[in-house]
């Protein structure tokens, strides 16, 4: 009896790839988002399951109910508004000085060497000091008043600033502007527009990480004799064991700069539609 041999048909055509594992490639909308939605949603179940479960002691970490109800007793008594409009006040003009002398700073960096060379030491050399350092001579400086907060804020996020303003003007290619200056562009045309414009998406991309980085220092802004603002807020629940004041005081920070974040985005959207952002 002849053998007979079973083979099994393997030919089925290209197999396709998933995207979702594909180097700085795009996918749907909707997957982006529900992915983010996602990954929130787990993060708060397991909050609820460690406090409702008391695996954690509430002093540590109270549940999401304990939260919601400080949330609810602030606004009630318009504690939290207060606190939000006075941080609001002081991360805003802090950002606002800090980018309105960055800016300039910066591109004069990133176009004369003699700027480079006469700048970068000093702030190559303060920037990595940390803010929280600058706290006792920013009292002497200045008092305990809203200048000093602002001014922890603005030495937060200065220099920083400066640094990737120049890397955004150095990012645009040099045969730009040997190619303008052959059409006989001026200097001051092809800095405008050339450089300017070529370089300012990145430097709208500066403004709103260097914004992001104001919020992170709001605490240590309003750590001495503050009355009002989200930061002092903490520090007072903390000296009192208020931990759903605190976390309440940490989530509304978050909100408020995932807000700041977004509206900066949308801006980027509207202003640089040319820009391909797909990578």
């Amino acid at each position: 009896m002849a053998d007979i041999e079973f083979t099994k048909n393997t030919n089925k055509g290209p197999r396709r790839k998933s995207r979702l594992l594909e180097l700085r490639t795009e996918i749907p909308a909707g997957l982006y988002f529900t992915a983010g939605i996602s990954f929130i949603g787990a993060f708060f179940l397991i909050w609820l399951l460690l406090t409702s479960f008391e695996l954690v002691p509430p002093l540590f970490l109270p549940g999401p109910e304990a939260v919601w109800k400080e949330f609810a007793r602030q606004i009630s008594e318009g504690i939290l508004v207060d606190d939000v409009a006075a941080s609001l006040y002081r991360i805003t003009l802090g950002w606002l000085v800090s980018t309105l002398l960055a800016l300039p700073i910066g591109i004069l960096m990133g176009n004369f060497k003699f700027f480079e060379g006469l700048f970068e030491p000093f702030i190559d050399l303060v920037r990595y000091m940390p803010a929280v350092a600058f706290v006792p001579l920013t009292i002497l400086w200045t008092g305990v008043d809203d200048g000093q907060k602002i001014l922890i804020l603005f030495i937060g996020t200065f220099f920083q600033e400066v640094l990737m303003i120049m890397d955004n003007v150095k990012s645009v290619p040099r045969e730009m502007i040997e190619v303008s200056s052959t059409f006989g562009l001026s200097r001051w045309e092809i800095l405008y527009n050339v450089i300017l414009r070529y370089a300012m998406p990145g430097i709208w991309d500066t403004f709103r990480i260097t914004l992001g980085w104001a919020w992170t220092y709001l605490v240590v802004a309003e750590l001495v004799a503050a009355k009002v603002g989200l930061g002092y807020r903490i520090m007072r629940a903390q000296r009192f064991l208020q931990t759903e004041s605190i976390i309440l005081g940490i989530l509304v920070i978050g909100l408020l700069g995932l807000c700041t974040d977004m509206a900066f985005k949308l801006a980027y959207s509207r202003m640089f539609r040319w820009m391909d952002r797909k990578g």
